[in-house]
């Protein structure tokens, strides 16, 4: 057990270098899919916070105590490009105009309506019709059957019935169905920003595929054992992660970062543009 630990730490070590690189890449892409998630740390198993962002080449994972702004904008820079997520506040600092919801976290506020029965049961059926609506025009779109700029014009009338219906929402009697309607009602210029520019997703599918191994990896060895630990999985997990998006073999490489190390030298870059 305890060799295996060295192990882990000398490839930490070899992999830190490529992964603070990788961090710094992903600040200025022009599209971002960021996501988070429970973990657990030390010996008391404490909850802390693991997060990750998903470019188109280049994903990275942290692991952090708090699950709030800071450690957002640590990870995010700037608020350059555009940012996908769901409705956490930890976000609220990127302006709408350039933020994307998820429609899937959406569609299932929706169907939460619809289960309350009564007004705020209609209310989710037709949000549940628009919705439905809005996505098979966006899956001719993504194949190539219909136009964006048809795309846009279909989804203006769409835009403003969804929102008139969320307004209804936010006086149809069931004080949670308010709640979450004013809520959705304060973003709801960025339920659309991938009507208006190409290369958004409407949800935060990568992300969360991203971060499912991750999951994975929590349920079966319950997190990790302390802070230097946390650090390996992240740099590793980064490591994987973005390699295979690149279809680089992520033993390869793991085994010449270390063998790197080992000399003193440098690991290879993660970025695509550097890859052999």
């Amino acid at each position: 057990v305890g060799s295996v630990t060295a192990c882990e730490r000398i490839a930490s070590a070899a992999l830190e270098s490529p992964v603070t690189e990788a961090q710094a890449h992903v600040k200025n892409q022009p599209v971002k899919n960021a996501d988070e998630t429970s973990w657990y740390e030390g010996p008391t198993r404490k909850t802390v916070w693991l997060w990750t962002v998903f470019t188109e080449q280049v994903t990275v994972f942290l692991i952090r105590a708090s699950r709030g702004t800071q450690v957002a904008k640590d990870l995010l820079g700037q608020a350059r490009g555009v940012l996908v997520t769901d409705r956490w506040c930890a976000y609220a600092w990127w302006p709408l105009r350039w933020r994307q919801l998820c429609w899937a976290h959406l569609k299932r506020h929706f169907q939460a309506f619809e289960e309350v029965g009564g007004k705020a049961g209609r209310l989710g059926i037709a949000l549940l019709k628009e919705e439905k609506l809005l996505f098979e025009w966006w899956h001719r779109v993504r194949d190539g059957t219909l136009a964006r700029s048809t795309f846009r014009i279909y989804a203006a009338p769409l835009r403003r019935r969804v929102e008139a219906l969320l307004r209804k929402g936010a006086a149809c009697g069931d004080s949670k169905t308010e709640a979450t309607c004013r809520d959705i009602l304060k973003l709801a210029p960025a339920m659309w920003t991938f009507v208006r520019l190409a290369g958004v997703s409407p949800t935060n599918n990568a992300a969360e595929r991203a971060i499912r191994p991750l999951v994975l990896w929590r349920r079966i060895c319950f997190g990790t054992h302390s802070e230097e630990g946390s650090r390996f999985v992240e740099r590793m997990m980064t490591v994987a992660c973005t390699l295979r998006q690149q279809r680089r073999n992520v033993v390869d490489y793991v085994t010449r970062s270390v063998e790197a190390h080992m000399r003193g030298a440098c690991a290879q870059s993660l970025l695509p543009d550097t890859a052999l």
